[in-house]
């Protein structure tokens, strides 16, 4: 396979580009969907590695790059694994995060009055993916383990970031510094195992 030398991240969410960057090599020369305007398809698959797919595929297929998209969420035990695939559309058309998370403590008040006094168990999941035009490279999936805090904490990352204590921490993603972050976080654990296609 040949080297892939100019990548595109088939990504519109600013703290994900952001946090991919980090990651990448530094002799790739990337390039954000936003640089081609490129809206996001519609994500209807049923898992993350199908939605992760369905955008590698459309943004490689519309710009002829090679192209790593990553579909992300947050699984919550208590609530079935909800939000899960569904995410950011928590956040409503405007994927509003402070709603999202608002929407979360109001599920767990409903699903279990006296939620506050257990640990919930939850984790975040990311599916990145590799496509060239119509065909998969490659698609891993990374997971952290970790808990839902008892109100948002931190102003750092993104998404449900201040409402995650990941296992064995004590801070939640928001209060950690991106460096910290990205050392451990899901998106990392995924990128390990992406790196050799790359």
């Amino acid at each position: 396979m040949k080297k892939i030398t100019n990548l595109l991240i088939g990504t519109n969410n600013k703290g994900k580009l952001r946090e991919i960057r980090q990651l990448l090599p530094k002799y790739l020369k990337t390039s954000s969907t936003s640089d081609f305007n490129l809206k996001s398809p519609k994500e209807d698959g049923n898992s993350f590695e199908e939605n992760s797919l369905i955008k590698s595929k459309f943004f490689s297929k519309k710009t002829n790059l090679t192209c790593l998209a990553d579909d992300s969420g947050l699984e919550i035990d208590l609530l079935n694994k909800a939000p899960g695939i569904y995410s950011s559309r928590w956040g409503g058309e405007n994927g509003d995060f402070n709603k999202a998370i608002k929407k979360v403590y109001r599920e767990l008040d409903k699903k279990d009055k006296k939620w506050k006094d257990k640990k919930i168990k939850a984790r975040f999941i990311c599916a990145l993916s590799l496509s060239f035009l119509n065909k998969k490279i490659a698609c891993v999936t990374g997971k952290v383990e970790g808990t839902i805090s008892l109100k948002p904490r931190g102003k750092n990352g993104f998404g449900y970031d201040p409402i995650f204590i990941p296992k064995n921490k004590r801070k939640t993603f928001g209060e950690m510094s991106s460096f910290k972050k990205y050392k451990i976080d899901h998106r990392f654990q995924a990128f390990k195992k992406i790196k050799k296609f790359l």
